[in-house]
């Protein structure tokens, strides 16, 4: 018998980490992801779920509670937003180049300055070099089912994992969502095995200064110096795209819902146009699809659920032999465009695809971006492209002059 519920965005994450059994939860309090931690606090509080919370003076302190407890074999959880998520930039990268498998729920809000407490995704895309798998949701269901499909992600490939997904606009907007059993997700998700090794028997140093070649240690067994660590770390989530897609399907035969792997495509079987995009906004573009439809225009939407690793071999494969892409994304590489939007043309030269890419940067801090917006730009695009202009970026709802 189903548990469906009504709830918001960071309800659901909180319910994802309930139901994986996370055993460490540390968190310092930023809008708009505080209520994540707060439900899970007031759960072990109330003692439905036994897990040690460990409050601390700042998100660069969480991140490191998380390393520590992941370290020592816990499974652990944290959530974050914005100015939180970098204040934690030095720890994201210890804990990749520890190959721990952490997950942080990330409530996407745009960064200061001036100051914003509204969303977009500048503030994970800021983060996306840092070694950690990203995958953004498009409703509060995703979420759930999300954060459970990355503990098992992170934990078979040892690489941490951020859930992202859009702040206000799904972290505090109800929604039906199916909360699934229980005894189901013990059965798709195992124990955690820690690869580390913390014995009084077997004492060892964990994480020391290394040195840029490979040397023997005191038993003349060769190890990895800096520079082979960072082609491991490289390889693992490259090969994570398989770990992900068959966690993804695994997940769909026990619960029945499918997100999609690395992306997910709506109406794309005939389309003349291809609108690309990553968590509700690409959502809203499915609705502007449907507008083009009716207007005479065969459109479809490919939305990036995993960002990194970057589904190259995906994306390649869901723009072949389209006339026209058009990219709305919520976050600019300042000096050069959209990151979603360069991704894609690299992916594409790499294939030796020569469409017509246009970039649209919207709703940034969380200015509104409407259905009947996107598919306005798109007619604009199409007209542009026609008229033989193969690139262009524009600023959506926004006075640039």
């Amino acid at each position: 018998m189903s548990n469906v519920q009504i709830m918001t965005g960071n309800s659901a994450a909180a319910w994802g980490a309930k139901l994986c059994k996370v055993q460490v939860v540390s968190a310092y309090p930023i809008t708009p992801s505080t209520s994540v931690t707060e439900t899970i606090a007031n759960w072990v509080e109330r003692g439905e779920l036994k897990a040690e919370y460990v409050r601390v003076e700042s998100e660069h302190s969480v991140m490191t509670v998380c390393i520590s407890a992941s370290t020592v074999g816990a499974r652990v959880f944290t959530s974050t937003s914005s100015h939180g998520l970098l204040y934690m930039h030095e720890q994201l990268h210890w804990a990749a180049g520890s190959r721990l498998p952490i997950v942080l729920a990330c409530v996407n809000r745009g960064v200061g300055a001036p100051w914003s407490i509204f969303n977009d995704q500048q503030d994970s895309i800021a983060q996306r070099d840092t070694g950690w798998i990203q995958i953004y949701c498009r409703d509060n269901q995703e979420i759930i089912d999300t954060v459970i499909q990355a503990y098992r992600i992170a934990e078979q490939v040892y690489c941490p994992v951020m859930v992202c997904y859009d702040g206000f606009v799904l972290s505090h907007t109800m929604m039906p969502v199916e909360i699934p059993d229980a005894e189901a997700v013990c059965r798709f998700l195992p124990p955690y095995k820690p690869h580390t090794i913390l014995s009084p028997e077997d004492p060892r140093n964990i994480n020391p200064v290394i040195f840029p070649w490979q040397r023997r240690d005191a038993e003349g067994v060769l190890r990895d110096g800096y520079m082979d660590m960072r082609w491991k770390l490289q390889h693992a989530l490259e090969g994570s795209r398989d770990v992900v897609v068959k966690t993804c399907r695994d997940y769909a035969e026990l619960f029945g819902r499918d997100h999609g792997g690395m992306l997910w495509t709506y109406k794309t079987d005939d389309a003349e146009v291809l609108l690309a995009g990553m968590g509700s906004i690409a959502t809203e573009a499915t609705m502007a699809a449907d507008l083009l439809r009716e207007g005479g225009i065969r459109a479809g939407v490919v939305g990036i659920r995993v960002y990194r690793p970057f589904p190259r071999e995906e994306v390649r494969e869901a723009f072949r032999n389209i006339p026209a892409i058009v990219v709305f994304e919520k976050n600019i590489s300042y000096g050069y465009e959209g990151a979603l939007c360069a991704d894609i043309k690299a992916a594409l030269y790499g294939a030796g695809i020569q469409t017509p890419v246009h970039n649209y940067i919207a709703g940034l801090g969380g200015r509104d971006v409407k259905a009947s917006e996107l598919a306005e730009a798109t007619r604009s695009s199409l007209a542009a492209i026609a008229a033989g202009k193969k690139e262009q970026q524009t600023w959506l709802n926004c006075v640039t002059e």
